[in-house]
């Protein structure tokens, strides 16, 4: 370890006298200020179910630093859970905080002169947000999630949120009884955790022990198992072997480590919010990634997993059949990894996955007997997305690959959602939802309403859904999103009119509106922006600088 930390400017010599004496009122003995201080972000709170076992986790986080050498002090990151802020202006506050969790942990971290961090979040964007965190203050860091929760179980079988959802929408066209759906409410989600299908937690989870941030089991073991706790302790003590040989978040974050991440991200068939994350996390590493290169690794990348909502298998099945270092040991069998990059373990990816065979090969796809040869997310291009908008491949049916039919065209979810439940919508319709971007929502609302009103009402196999905001990691089925540009700065998605014919193509990564150029030439002269819907306060200061999906909503200093 240097003997010089970066926490002596604050414990060391006369000069940090009156900071002493500050850390002396929060009870710190002169011992503890000998050793290096550990800053552990604590997302704890009492809103998310995914949080609400955080401070179990931090408090064992705290005794593995302790035993390691270090002195643990926690400070807080925020959190939104988005199921409960979905389908009402409170999902305009989820992608934002990304932004808001990464800014509070980056001053946090820099003004109390950390020497090194572990990261303890779980949910959507609280994932990203810090390690967008940990790439900018670029100390050494460890991740621990406080897991995923395990699956539910209705009328003897599993089941998780996102059938919950659905069922509203199947009560909506008679085929569910109120009590029907209550057996669900009390039975779908019955543990603390992070929603138990592959969504954007979890896939965010997951794609944290791909990129080399978090220990083996970060993204699959359950938030009930006590070798969570004992990850959470590993995790205290590895910050410090990180501490000692220097391995900080950008030595870990490189390019190949995102290409790894996107790779896994394809096999695994991950929620589409990563073609958010992913590239702003590397934006705030110095890495750029673009979505074309999303569709060369998925060209060449079997999908290997169908987690909910693809499939029936949920993530404590995943955890069972060797999570994610067996996925990438069976992505490694055909050289589709970078295997020479040193992680948060303090090996190398390499070392790390070694030996970690796949233990069910029904809930982990051999290599040679992949689900689709290619990956599970595709991005698509064309007249309505020329900067291009994405879908998650692995949960769409086979008859919604290739899909045409006349737009249905909605300014907001509510108007969607109102036709949706109200039988307006027919099979073979594209459903447009627009003016729900980043700029435009704002803050690129999740639409799992919608796709799950659409498939509880039986219509998944025959409506698809397109929009500027974006879908919840439960959302299944033709459910296209991030359309870039969006709407409000005048994107192509703006002109589309009731009864244009949509042409989709996911096979051939195509997204088109059988309109022609003059006549879209001629929409465009006479479209004129609409009025923000929000003008004060922080969403107004966000949709101010906010760029498009495309590059990951990230914010731009202007």
């Amino acid at each position: 370890m240097e003997e010089i930390m970066k926490s002596d400017v604050v414990t060391k010599g006369i000069q940090a006298a009156p900071q002493r004496s500050l850390f002396n009122a929060l009870g710190l003995t002169e011992e503890e200020l000998k050793k290096p201080l550990v800053g552990i972000v604590s997302s704890y709170n009492e809103i998310v179910p995914g949080h609400m076992n955080i401070d179990k986790i931090v408090e064992a986080v705290k005794l593995g630093v302790a035993m390691a050498g270090g002195t643990p002090i926690v400070f807080p990151a925020i959190a939104v859970c988005d199921g409960i802020a979905m389908g009402h202006v409170g999902m305009k506050y989820s992608l934002v905080t990304r932004d808001l969790i990464a800014d509070s942990t980056e001053c946090m971290a820099i003004a109390h002169q950390f020497d090194a961090l572990v990261m303890v979040p779980n949910c959507d964007k609280n994932v990203p947000g810090l390690l967008m965190a940990a790439a900018r203050v670029n100390v050494p860091t460890v991740f621990v999630s406080g897991g995923p929760m395990l699956a539910g179980h209705v009328k003897g079988e599993k089941t998780s949120l996102s059938t919950m959802f659905e069922a509203v929408g199947a009560h909506a066209a008679g085929k569910m009884t109120e009590e029907e759906v209550d057996d669900y409410v009390c039975n779908a989600c019955p543990t603390c955790g992070s929603c138990s299908g592959m969504y954007t937690a979890n896939s965010m989870n997951c794609l944290t022990e791909a990129i080399g941030m978090g220990l083996q089991g970060n993204g699959t073991i359950p938030a009930v198992y006590s070798q969570r706790l004992k990850l959470a302790k590993h995790a205290g003590m590895k910050v410090m072997e990180l501490l000692e040989k220097n391995i900080r978040p950008r030595d870990i974050m490189t390019e190949k480590a995102f290409m790894n991440a996107l790779t896994i991200d394809m096999a695994l068939g991950c929620s589409t919010n990563t073609m958010l994350h992913l590239p702003a996390i590397a934006h705030e590493a110095g890495v750029k990634i673009n979505l074309d290169i999303a569709n060369q690794i998925s060209s060449k990348t079997p999908n290997l997993c169908h987690l909910a909502p693809a499939g029936h298998h949920y993530m404590e099945e995943l955890n069972e059949a060797g999570g994610i270092y067996a996925v990438m040991n069976e992505l490694d069998k055909k050289g589709l990894l970078h295997t020479d990059l040193i992680t948060a373990t303090g090996k190398t990816v390499g070392e790390n996955i070694k030996g970690c065979v796949n233990r069910n090969p029904e809930i982990i796809r051999p290599i040679d007997n992949p689900y689709s040869e290619t990956g599970g997310i595709a991005v698509l291009r064309g007249n309505i997305a020329p900067d291009s908008c994405v879908v998650k491949r692995s949960a769409v049916v086979p008859e919604m690959m290739v899909h045409e039919g006349p737009a249905r065209v909605f300014d907001c979810e509510e108007d969607a959602i109102a036709a949706i439940k109200n039988g307006s919508i027919a099979a073979g319709d594209v459903v447009v939802i627009r003016y729900e971007g980043p700029k435009g929502g704002p803050g690129m609302r999740e639409m799992l309403n919608p796709t799950s009103a659409i498939a509880g009402m039986g219509l998944g196999s025959s409506v698809a859904l397109i929009t500027d905001g974006r879908f919840s990691g439960a959302s299944r089925g033709a459910s296209i999103g991030h359309v870039s540009p969006e709407a409000a700065v005048g994107g192509p998605i703006a002109l589309i009119e009731e009864g244009d014919i949509i042409s989709i193509n996911i096979p051939e990564n195509t997204i088109n509106a059988k309109v022609s150029d003059e006549e879209m030439a001629r929409r465009k002269a006479a479209w004129t922006p609409k009025e923000p819907k929000v003008k004060t306060g922080y969403l107004a200061r966000y949709a101010s600088m906010v760029t498009s999906a495309d590059k990951g909503a990230i914010l731009e200093i202007r």
